[in-house]
């Protein structure tokens, strides 16, 4: 029979970058009882977003970040600029990858790959509260 648990999480960010966010989601399942099942997210901003990425080596997020300020540098001619020169690159950014992810739940656990782990994309300078919706759907054990 199919289940459903759903809540929030806040995190901060120290700032422009990644933060793992792997550990409490892993135990937000396990205190859900999760079983079988899919593990939905939202992170309910504009200037940030969620990515799967390799954990082992520190430099594939520098690398990641340093790409994505390629893409949508700071000092760009942008017409947006009523909360900071930040502020519209990270609107870019977070469009280019994604407030959302769902992730297959299996044996209570994330079916990420051996070396992923889900991380909070940070695309403002400054540290930031952010807002995590969390929902699985599937098997809950008592």
């Amino acid at each position: 029979m199919l289940s459903q648990a759903s809540g929030e999480l806040s995190f901060q960010t120290r700032r422009q970058g990644f933060t793992d966010v792997t550990q409490p989601l892993s135990t937000w399942l396990t205190e859900h009882g999760a079983g079988e099942g899919l593990l939905t997210l939202l992170l309910r901003h504009t200037s940030a977003s969620l990515v799967i990425q390799e954990n082992a080596d520190g430099d594939v997020l520098l690398d990641l970040g340093d790409a994505l300020d390629g893409i949508a540098p700071q000092d760009g001619r942008y017409r947006h600029g009523a909360e900071g020169p930040d502020d519209m690159p990270a609107h870019i950014r977070s469009a280019l990858t994604s407030p959302t992810l769902s992730i297959p739940v299996s044996g209570g656990r994330m079916a990420l790959g051996m070396w992923q782990a889900v991380y909070i994309a940070e695309h403002r300078t400054m540290p930031h509260k952010r807002r995590l919706a969390v929902h699985f759907l599937g098997e809950l054990t008592p």
